[in-house]
């Protein structure tokens, strides 16, 4: 089965199956710019596209998954020595780019690279074999906490599980419209947001930037979203209320506050289905459109997706709901490993073949997970307990004059670590803050220290960075 088969093999000619912004394109339209972007990269094995929230995006992923060629995407906001570390490292052999687009000599820039024009003007009727599925079709670059980004080798038949995993979870089908506003360069907005509706069928709408009166008005089935998105869309209940004619709505990519959760419930009728995943895995753990859905927890693994919690020596830990450990997942849809890096494949995975998220989790005796952080820097061990910082996030989010909250465990010379925490307020005070998480949470988690900010720093899908927090 083609990647896209929806698109490859529907009869259903849609006049909107694809609309960014105000642009839109039908399902034989978009076959035709994209065969004509395939055309031009004939025996092209690695093409780096400029992914930019744009219909030219689509269509020059699309065209280069028909070549057969692997994507490389080049987030936008990347800086040149980013920029240029992509495009050297993957080996790319060519760059897509709007047609027009402006490529100059500065260093990493791409002008080493010959430029393939993506052209809406432009059709193809030609026709391309239909790639192994064992090829690469993505590679993704991840930053971890040290060096530079690494390039995770995603194979068409890892995301074609992975999709159709999540056809199965979230009841998607081609009568739903899928709206988002998401970078197109991630996981959650270029595999899920894009390829997902064209392999299981359905329109799609990305929206541009994703304020809450367009994913309003946008009308769509089955809205996706981050929590930064959805804690703006509770804020805005005209918005919010809009969404009531909406099927599903999915947040991803971070944690999910217990009072956006709640927040979205009572302005839209909707419990916001929560899943996991990360590039290197794709989504292995999500709630169900058919079962219940949990603020703060993910749901169970997708079909075909194994799961486990193990402690630092890497023995298996309880599903009691209670032990927390490092979360390790086996399956179909993992990644074939770091291009050009065989060291750090190698220190993702057991001797066994368990790829080791970094993520600490929860699992409880009826399977769902509750994702605790990263073990870097969200479990944090403070005068011998094991303290989750989401646990004090939540506490400190629960008073009404914290906006935003980050909790990291900052070196101490008797605790070897104290629970800090990092707030975005109105009108409140570090003592008052320690006081209303004690009383809340057992003693020894509460804050030792709050720091009161303007504003945490976050990444392009509004994750906390915290490691920023913690050099300082």
């Amino acid at each position: 089965m083609s990647l896209l088969a929806a698109m490859s093999s529907s009869m259903d000619d849609r006049p909107d199956l694809v609309r960014v912004d105000d642009r839109v394109l039908s399902r034989s339209r978009l076959q035709g710019l994209a065969t004509a972007v395939a055309d031009d990269l004939r025996g092209l094995d690695r093409v780096a596209v400029e992914a930019t929230p744009t219909m030219e995006t689509v269509v020059g992923v699309v065209g280069a998954l028909r070549a057969g060629a692997a994507v490389v995407p080049v987030p936008p906001d990347a800086g040149p020595r980013e920029r240029e570390h992509i495009l050297r490292d993957s080996a790319a052999q060519a760059l897509l780019a709007p047609v027009g687009a402006a490529v100059d000599g500065s260093p990493g820039s791409g002008a080493g690279l010959p430029v393939v024009p993506v052209d809406l003007r432009r059709e193809s009727a030609g026709t391309h074999p239909e790639p192994a599925p064992e090829r690469t079709a993505l590679i993704l670059y991840t930053s971890g906490t040290t060096g530079a980004p690494k390039g995770a080798l995603l194979s068409r038949a890892a995301i074609a599980t992975c999709l159709d995993g999540l056809a199965d979870a979230w009841a998607w089908t081609p009568d739903d419209l899928l709206v988002h506003g998401l970078p197109l360069f991630h996981v959650h907005g270029l595999v899920l947001g894009v390829l997902g509706p064209l392999r299981i069928g359905g329109r799609l709408h990305h929206v541009g930037r994703p304020r809450p009166e367009r994913y309003a008005a946008a009308g769509g089935t089955l809205c996706f979203g981050v929590p930064t998105i959805w804690g703006r869309i509770a804020a805005a209940p005209a918005a919010a209320r809009a969404l009531r004619r909406a099927r599903l709505l999915v947040s991803g990519s971070a944690a999910l506050p217990t009072a956006v959760f709640d927040g979205l419930a009572g302005l839209t009728g909707h419990r916001v289905v929560e899943r996991y995943g990360m590039t290197e895995t794709l989504i292995t753990v999500s709630a169900r459109a058919d079962g219940p859905r949990r603020p703060g927890a993910v749901g169970v693994p997708l079909p075909g997706v194994r799961t486990r919690i193990v402690d630092e020596q890497g023995h298996d830990l309880p599903s009691d709901g209670t032990a927390m450990g490092e979360l390790l997942v086996a399956g179909p849809t993992l990644f074939d490993g770091y291009l050009n890096r065989p060291d750090a494949d190698a220190a993702s995975r057991t001797a066994d073949g368990w790829f080791r998220t970094g993520d600490v989790a929860t699992v409880g005796p009826d399977g769902w997970h509750r994702i605790v952080g990263r073990a870097s820097t969200d479990l944090i061990k403070s005068g011998g307990y094991r303290i989750g910082a989401g646990e004090v996030e939540e506490a400190l989010l629960a008073h009404p004059g914290v906006r935003e909250a980050a909790v990291v465990g900052l070196p101490h010379p008797d605790l070897g670590q104290q629970v800090t925490a990092y707030v975005v307020g109105d009108g409140v005070t570090g003592p008052e803050l320690v006081d209303f998480v004690a009383r809340q949470l057992s003693v020894h988690k509460r804050p030792r220290e709050v720091r009161l900010v303007d504003a945490l720093p976050r990444n392009a899908l509004g994750k906390v960075q915290k490691k920023r927090l913690l050099d300082g």
